[in-house]
């Protein structure tokens, strides 16, 4: 009877112990998706500021995304980031992670902010579902003297850096990869 209680108390235990560890992991989920949505929409303003015809074509946009991006190198390059890709027609979010490994001329670090534009609900589910895909980088190296310059989709899809804040020499070629975030959907 004693070693039935004892088991019964050490399952309540592990029980309880698991759903607070549990309850914490969604309360910091929670707030890094609340600091991913407050950091998209800084971006989107400082976006709409900066890059001449922006507005109008967001407003075209079926959907969305918005990455906080870290890069660094000296020789290689890597970056990494996080961000939300939001479908306009529904409002519903996809938190992806993005990362990216290149080798070439690279010496610096540099921290900006990629957004993607997505003509079609198509584009940006096939978008949401991850994937590489390195002409995006390409595309968001352009910066943003000449990203007023690209006002139109291209293939279904429009690329643009703001923000850089850094130091960065760079020419590599780069590898790109946006996946959908297991820890934050």
């Amino acid at each position: 009877m004693l070693r039935h209680i004892l088991a019964a108390a050490s399952a309540a235990t592990l029980l309880t112990v698991g759903g607070v560890a549990f309850a914490q992991r969604d309360d910091n989920a929670g707030k890094e998706r609340a600091d991913i949505d407050e950091h998209t929409e800084e971006a989107l303003a400082e976006f709409f500021e900066t890059v001449d015809g922006g507005q109008a074509l967001f407003d075209k946009a079926a959907g969305y995304a918005v990455f906080r991006v870290t890069k660094a190198g000296l020789g290689v390059s890597g970056a990494g980031g996080q961000g939300v890709a939001i479908d306009k027609g529904n409002g519903s979010r996809v938190y992806m992670n993005m990362g990216a490994a290149g080798a070439g001329l690279t010496f610096g670090a540099s921290r900006y902010d990629i957004v993607i534009l997505f003509e079609t609900a198509a584009k940006f589910s096939a978008f949401t579902t991850g994937g590489w895909d390195s002409s995006a980088t390409a595309e968001a190296a352009a910066g943003t003297e000449s990203a007023g310059a690209g006002t139109t989709f291209f293939e279904g899809v429009a690329y643009f850096q703001v923000g850089n804040r850094g130091l960065m020499a760079s020419a590599d070629v780069t590898g790109t990869r946006f996946w959908v975030s297991e820890d934050l959907n």
